[in-house]
């Protein structure tokens, strides 16, 4: 009600009042009853209804008892002005869609490695369209980051390998390969690709433990005798990856978030062979119990088809 109530204040601004008050007196069959309802006074319609017949040169009604009674040109009239009406109600409802794509919020959660590269990324170039749409950025653990999504928090979320929930929608996915990160002076980082046996003979740093790169990690270390020298234990790659450009460390993550020292040549990025490392799966999701607003729905597109490019160059320097 509120929102049709709207539209016809609108329509009462857009549309000349000749039409608006024979469509009333069409409806209600009397000039002051129609007066009463437009809130204008009595002589104000009947001028304008007036007016429409001379423009016409129709005769709109006819008078029966104390009632007005539409002729047939009103009858023609009045199906134009519903038709007039029904137009513009969707007409509005389509520019308030768009109106609030254009200033609506978008509640995102991330892993953080997604947070530092990727996702800046597509904020700045989603906002080249739209400017006025306000982000909001939540940083948590993978599966932190699926629980926002869940609960309502957030609207999108970035994440590696989610829960299995019938509320979450995993609407993007894409495998990378887990690798080892060090310096390129390490002496690992003559070889192409590694194994995790070959990593652990030398210093450490890992994800902490209830990452889900910790358990992928600790997935492969089950077959391997060899007990390592683990420098630090974190819950932040970036802290990680820090630690590892400091000395003679090896780190592990995927590409996701590496990206900038990986480009500087300040780490280098080396596959891992062993099966529980092949593919970690970096996902969207989305909430599977409620559709995504207007605003919502835009960055998720915009998302999906960005990451879609960055990780295309990712499995081209993999297969390299």
């Amino acid at each position: 009600m509120t929102g049709n109530t709207s539209h016809q204040d609108k329509a009462r601004n857009l549309y000349a009042p000749a039409m608006r008050y024979f469509a009333k007196v069409a409806e209600v069959g009397s000039i002051r009853a129609a007066s009463r309802e437009l809130n204008v006074a009595s002589s104000a319609v009947n001028r304008q209804v007036l007016w429409l017949e001379e423009a016409l040169g129709l005769q709109l009604f006819e008078r029966v008892g104390r009632r007005l009674k539409l002729s047939e040109a009103g009858e023609v009239l009045l199906a134009h002005v519903r038709r007039t009406y029904s137009d513009f109600d969707g007409t509005m409802f389509e520019l308030e869609a768009l109106k609030g794509l254009r200033r609506g919020t978008v509640t995102i959660a991330t892993v953080e490695s997604v947070s530092e590269v990727l996702l800046p990324h597509l904020i700045t170039s989603f906002r080249k369209t739209f400017p006025d749409i306000n982000l909001k950025v939540i940083v948590a653990t993978s599966n932190g980051a699926a629980k926002r999504v869940e609960t309502g928090e957030a609207d999108v979320g970035f994440t590696f390998d989610p829960p299995e929930a019938a509320s979450l929608s995993v609407a993007f996915h894409h495998d990378l390969a887990i690798g080892a990160l060090m310096r390129p002076d390490h002496e690992l980082a003559e070889k192409k690709v590694l194994t995790l046996s070959e990593c652990l003979k030398y210093p450490i740093a890992l994800p902490s433990e209830g990452l889900s790169l910790r358990a992928r990690l600790d997935a492969a270390r089950r077959g391997v005798e060899q007990d390592p020298d683990i420098v630090a234990e974190a819950n932040s790659l970036k802290f990680l990856r820090s630690l590892v450009r400091s000395g003679p460390i090896v780190g592990f993550q995927t590409r996701v978030g590496a990206e900038d020292d990986l480009a500087s040549g300040q780490l280098v990025f080396r596959p891992l062979k062993d099966g529980p490392l092949q593919a970690d799966r970096l996902c969207i999701v989305t909430s599977s119990m409620r559709a995504l607003g207007l605003a919502p729905a835009r960055f998720f597109e915009h998302a999906v088809e960005t990451l879609k490019v960055h990780l295309e160059f990712f499995d081209a320097n993999t297969a390299s």
